[in-house]
C-alpha cells in the first residue's frame, strides 16, 4: 500500500514539475500572439 502511496506522488511530482517546465518554456509564444492579434486589430481599425 504504501508503495502505491510513493508512486502516486512521485508521478504527480513529475506531472507537475513537467508542466511548468513546458509553461515556462511557452512564455515567449503568448507575447507574439498577443502583438499579431494587436497588429490585426489596427489595421482593421
Amino acid at each position: 500500500m504504501t508503495r502505491l502511496i510513493v508512486s502516486v506522488v512521485v508521478l504527480l511530482v513529475i506531472v507537475v514539475g513537467a508542466l511548468f517546465f513546458f509553461a515556462g518554456r511557452a512564455t515567449e509564444q503568448p507575447v507574439t500572439r498577443v502583438e499579431k492579434a494587436v497588429e490585426l486589430g489596427n489595421l482593421a481599425g
